[in-house]
């Protein structure tokens, strides 16, 4: 006799049973990606006055890629370095990985602060030093002070340092001075530094910013592979609307301080750009990138 299969008449029966074909594996169905940053009411007024965020609210889950856009001034860069608390925040609360970083201090912010690595608009990197010592510095927050200032890393840092500047096409220049590079060779340097650290999250400011278009592409290529491969959650600052529209799986505006876009790049319209830079879409350039 021959069994003929019945489909679920209705749209809960097909949900019941597609979570339980998930459960017979063991899986967990629909589980959403975990938040690894959440910024809750988030205020900065600088001593002369300047109110750089107003009540800022937003989170973010593990592995997104998410672009902030916004005018000089708007406070792309306040927001970025208030993630890591080189930015203390006036009011409000921002927790990484479920602790608290506005609320912490001492070695409890340094133990913190692995969780969240940085790439600099100006590479930051010490150029007398090596490439190899320069990316090795990703691991200092792992290590005691007098370990760090004689610069004893283990065998197994310097071998997972040499295969990431393999990885980023830096295998040449492992010995080279910092110095002696390129703009965009220096910049491959502070990603590679900023993986050693195995953040959770990775800030970038303005990553691209003193790089030509070619240059550029390459860095925001490696961020994005880096960032994927590894599952790192990355928050990006641009001021290129059609790089972020190209990159981010998400997109925030901002304008005066404040939060006035939040969501995908398709939703990202002419008339919400204007509203983030406060001029006319003709007056950006960015015609082409939006399809128009």
């Amino acid at each position: 006799m021959t069994t003929v299969y019945a489909a679920p008449a209705t749209i809960a029966e097909q949900i019941e049973e597609l979570e339980a074909i998930a459960n017979l594996g063991g899986v967990e169905p629909f589980a959403p990606a975990p938040t690894v940053l959440a910024v809750d009411n988030v205020s900065k007024r600088y001593p002369n006055g300047v109110q750089a965020l107003k009540g800022v609210s937003f989170s973010v889950a593990q592995g997104e890629f998410v672009v902030v856009i916004g005018p000089s001034g708007s406070g792309k860069s306040t927001l970025l370095r208030s993630l890591n608390k080189l930015v203390e925040v006036s009011d409000g609360r921002i927790e990484i990985d479920g602790e608290c970083i506005s609320a912490t201090s001492g070695r409890a912010l340094q133990r913190l602060r692995r969780k969240v690595a940085m790439v600099f608009q100006h590479y930051n990197l010490v150029g007398r030093l090596s490439v190899l010592q320069n990316v090795l510095h990703g691991r200092l927050g792992y290590m005691n002070w007098l370990s760090g200032a004689l610069g004893r890393y283990s065998e197994a840092d310097k071998v997972a340092a040499i295969d990431l500047l393999h990885e980023l096409d830096l295998g040449e220049f492992v010995y080279n001075r910092a110095g002696e590079l390129s703009g965009g060779q220096k910049q491959r340097v502070g990603i590679a530094r900023a993986v050693m650290q195995q953040p959770k999250v990775m800030l970038c400011d303005e990553p691209i910013a003193s790089l030509d278009p070619s240059s550029a592409k390459v860095i925001m290529d490696m961020i994005r592979t880096m960032s994927e491969g590894r599952d790192i959650t990355c928050v990006v600052n641009l001021h290129q609307i059609d790089v972020a529209l190209k990159y981010a799986t998400r997109i925030i505006g901002l304008h005066a301080g404040e939060l006035v876009f939040d969501g995908p790049p398709s939703q990202l319209d002419a008339e919400t750009i204007e509203l983030i830079y406060n001029t006319p879409i003709e007056e950006l350039m960015i015609s082409e990138a939006l399809g128009e």
